[in-house]
């Protein structure tokens, strides 16, 4: 064996370990799925705080109202639920083509890497709606979502760590710009991820 064999079959042999030890079965269409459903929410969102009849930049209603705010939070909900069902049958789908399980030593260990940052996330915005501080969820959730994603980058594609960072910058500049945080929404969990989602698909499923 050559010098040239012996250093593809070391190349071929990291490879296998490296994704051996990282979780693949994220789909990427799922990502341009969840997109499309935060987008539909966000304009669910949009149209109850501004209605249907307002001018550009004009609210109809306002976010202090309690019936608006318990419609915004439910919104949210559905858009959560249905990302989660959506991503976990769309993994499955994926692992069993595979034949792989969807419930592994990697796949745990990337939840637990997640969780930290999306529960405090969760809670850091209970608190802020509780106090009436509505400027800053948005920012916040996109703050937490993006660390979130660069902790788990480390247990599956590496474009999940850009799609952290970009989502982390979107929460500072949602941050500065108040009043503007449905737009920086949209542009984090709606088409963030369906790029995200496309990339994925194109360079690792095809």
């Amino acid at each position: 064996m050559n010098q040239k064999d012996l250093l593809q079959e070391i190349g071929q042999i990291r490879s296998m370990m490296e994704k051996s030890s990282k979780f693949m079965s994220i789909s990427g269409m799922s990502g341009v799925v969840i997109g499309c459903v935060a987008l539909v929410g966000a304009a669910a969102a949009y149209f109850t705080v501004y209605g249907t009849k307002s001018d550009f930049g004009y609210r109809d209603f306002y976010v202090l109202d309690e019936q608006v705010i318990w419609k915004l939070v439910g919104i949210a909900l559905l858009v959560l639920l249905a990302s989660i069902i959506l991503g976990i049958s769309m993994a499955k789908a994926k692992a069993k083509k595979s034949g792989q399980s969807i419930w592994n030593p990697t796949s745990k260990a990337l939840l637990k890497a997640m969780a930290v940052p999306l529960v405090t996330g969760g809670l850091f915005s209970l608190i802020l709606i509780s106090k009436g501080v509505f400027g800053l969820i948005a920012s916040s959730l996109l703050i937490f979502y993006g660390l979130s994603l660069a902790a788990a980058s480390t247990y599956t594609f590496r474009e999940v760590r850009v799609l952290g960072i970009l989502e982390i910058v979107l929460g500072l500049l949602a941050l500065a710009f108040p009043g503007y945080g449905i737009w920086f929404w949209s542009i984090g969990f709606g088409v963030l991820h369906i790029l995200y989602g496309l990339i994925v698909h194109k360079k690792y499923e095809k």
